[in-house]
């Protein structure tokens, strides 16, 4: 049974380690994982990943690639809690049991607990940090508080400082919730001004139940129907669609090729013909897993249920359960289960129904399992659609991407020099002046 499972596992699969569990140095109101520590009430002060369990974790997930590089995710809670030490030890480990494989880690922070040890650290691996900001201070701070409630802002930006001292590659992950999301191009240029060249925006949507559940959380899964209402700190699905469609609009006209935003590069993909890259995107998933402190494995960041507990690795490795018939189902159950109304979208190539972890509306039909963001995705995807076309008609041509910038300057020109001839002399400039067009454009001489 084992060897049949194993002969059903993927090439490569994706597990993000939380060595530190839901244990975190600040409180952000919107935080989907705090309440995540509920699920191991026996934890108390064994909230760190042990020495043994972080060897099972490298040597079981090396060995679950047949690819030459293996990547590494830390993440948390906070997973510079767990200290320089447990890092080096996880080094220590990759470099036994690589087996020939190139080996790579990313590390996904705060970002307040950052100094010059851990900068020096983090340069001399090779770590790739991602900096959790939600964009200038008014909007990160809005959500994004210590234990006290206090700011966090200025301590992030010490960090980022930290990393840029000692030439730390770094991204950012901005969470778009209700406050940030009304601020686009403000969080936009922000985010460009700290040196991020590669940006995540993740929307934030989470359900409250109205009762609480057996297991004592609060925050439900999609298929959870005895009562939840979705939380103030969510961000709408107009709302999500209007910012992706406004940074879209700004990045395409100067900044190709020079920023890079994760969702737009995935866009492109999907219009250039290719199999989505993000998971969220792809016709199926479940090669994206997470692993807690203590080795339990959950099929999927999202997902961390107690029905969604695959196993442990100290029972089983990560490649049975990994290709255990429950994370199989879980993951064509995303295309096994997708709305009519989906199937019929001009954009399923693209979203393919987005995460399973939205579909919890009903589409126009009354069939369940439409994504709460469906409106806010397709928004953004019919603005995109005409310069997505360009660009992939440039990269067909062998061309840089980046060629969409000229072809929108001559776009409008064109547009301009249309309606310089059909504009009346007292009418407002098209060139958005704000003179009369006799005053401005159309002076004589």
């Amino acid at each position: 049974m084992a060897e049949t499972m194993i002969a059903d596992a993927p090439r490569s699969v994706h597990v993000m380690a939380k060595p530190s569990g839901a244990v975190c140095n600040i409180d952000c109101t919107y935080c989907f994982y705090l309440e995540k520590e509920k699920l191991y009430p026996e934890k108390g002060k064994e909230w760190k990943m042990s020495d043994d369990t972080l060897e099972q974790y490298v040597k079981q997930y090396i060995e679950a690639q047949d690819v030459p590089e293996v990547n590494f995710a830390w993440q948390g809670g906070e997973p510079t809690l767990m200290g320089i030490d447990f890092f080096n030890k996880a080094i220590a480990f990759q470099a036994r049991y690589a087996n020939g494989k190139t080996i790579s880690n990313a590390f996904q922070t705060n970002g307040i607990l950052l100094d010059d040890t851990w900068g020096a650290f983090l340069a001399t691996h090779k770590f790739l940090v991602g900096v959790s900001i939600d964009g200038p201070q008014p909007m990160h701070d809005h959500y994004r508080v210590d234990k006290g409630g206090k700011p966090t802002f200025d301590q992030v930006m010490r960090g980022i400082e930290v990393l840029k001292k000692h030439k730390v590659e770094f991204n950012t992950l901005t969470v778009l919730q209700a406050h940030n999301a009304q601020y686009s191009i403000e969080v936009y240029n922000f985010l460009k001004s700290i040196g991020s060249q590669f940006m995540q925006f993740i929307p934030i949507v989470e359900r409250i139940a109205t009762h609480p559940r057996e297991d004592l959380l609060t925050l439900v899964d999609p298929k959870f129907e005895d009562g939840a209402t979705v939380s103030e700190w969510s961000v709408s699905a107009r709302r999500y669609g209007r910012f992706l469609s406004q940074v879209f609009e700004e990045w395409v006209r100067k900044d190709v090729g020079r920023y890079f935003v994760q969702i737009f590069d995935v866009a492109l993909g999907a219009w250039l013909g290719q199999n989505p890259s993000l998971c969220i995107f792809s016709e199926t998933c479940g090669d994206a897993l997470v692993i807690e402190h203590n080795g339990d494995l959950y099929s999927c960041d999202h997902y961390v249920y107690p029905d969604y507990n695959l196993g442990n690795v100290h029972a089983q490795s990560i490649r049975e359960l990994v290709a255990s018939p429950q994370q199989r189902k879980f993951g064509t159950d995303k295309r096994d289960t997708l709305p009519q109304y989906c199937q019929e979208c001009d954009y399923r190539f693209a979203c393919n129904g987005g995460c399973p972890k939205h579909r919890f509306i009903l589409t126009p039909d009354g069939e369940k399992g439409l994504n709460y963001f469906c409106k806010g995705y397709k928004a953004f995807f019919k603005t995109a659609d005409p310069y997505l076309r360009v660009m992939a008609g440039e990269l067909s041509r062998g061309r840089p991407a980046a060629g969409v910038m000229s072809w929108i300057k001559q776009r409008d020109q064109e547009r301009l020099d249309e309606q310089m001839q059909q504009v009346g002399r007292n009418a407002p400039c098209p060139c958005g002046s704000g003179k009369k067009f006799k005053q401005c454009h159309g002076q004589k001489g």
